[in-house]
């Protein structure tokens, strides 16, 4: 199948894409750097350089690709995570989420894709019983710069489930670390990057429309459904190469 992956030299995107191409999918990967390109380029993907709030151009794209399936890597955080820096970054996140992920479902429709697979995060529950499993409410009662994190998950995630005929997958991914995240280790629920690349192929090749916790096991909440309905496997990693 053809690929259109929207965030291809994101930390999941830049392990996603040899992933797709050793399951025999052809990838039309996004980035907003020429330079990137060319690395998207001599990785086997045919690099798109556009900006998701660049409408018309998203548009443009995602018809010229002719895809089968758009999956949704799209984030907007500042290296590494830096502190000083997380509450604009948390501002420009929710941004990605919501406009970025209006534009990119409009764009789909457009081209008459039927499939998207969007990341999420998995730690945005509301108080009450854990392990939360995936039908449990979001924190909307939340406040501060967690509201604003939590009004944008809302929104990408109904964007994606609830843009028929488009059949949409949630990824609610867990505290990411590994290559390309600038960590080693992460707090509960906590998801190697390659895990989370292989949920997204996982995702592409075998589930339906709905949400899914993508996790290591902890207390927090439950992949019980992840793994049952997608075979999914928080052990999985790449070898150094990819």
């Amino acid at each position: 199948m053809k690929i259109f992956l929207a965030g291809a030299t994101g930390a999941i995107g830049r392990r996603l894409v040899p992933l797709l191409l050793n399951a025999g999918h052809s990838v039309i990967g996004t980035t907003r750097s020429t330079t990137k390109a060319d690395g998207l380029r001599a990785a086997g993907a045919e690099p798109v350089v556009v900006d998701v709030f660049d409408a018309s151009a998203l548009s443009a794209a995602v018809l010229a690709a002719q895809a089968d399936i758009v999956v949704h890597q799209l984030t907007d955080l500042p290296p590494g995570l830096d502190p000083s820096q997380m509450t604009e970054g948390t501002v420009r996140n929710a941004r990605m989420r919501s406009q970025g992920t209006q534009n990119l479902v409009a764009a789909a429709l457009g081209a008459g894709v039927h499939r998207l697979v969007a990341q999420s995060i998995a730690w945005m529950y509301g108080p009450g019983k854990e392990p939360h499993s995936e039908d449990d409410p979001l924190d909307t009662d939340a406040r501060g710069t967690r509201a604003i994190t939590v009004a944008g998950v809302a929104t990408l995630e109904r964007l994606t489930i609830s843009s028929p005929p488009i059949d949409g997958v949630v990824l609610r991914y867990g505290h990411l670390y590994g290559p390309g995240t600038g960590t080693n280790t992460a707090e509960a629920p906590a998801l190697h990057v390659d895990a989370a690349a292989s949920a997204a192929v996982l995702a592409i090749d075998k589930t339906r429309r709905g949400i899914y916790n993508i996790a290591e096991p902890s207390g927090y909440l439950s992949t019980e459904k992840a793994r049952r309905e997608l075979g999914f496997d928080a052990s999985v990693r790449l070898n150094a190469a990819a």
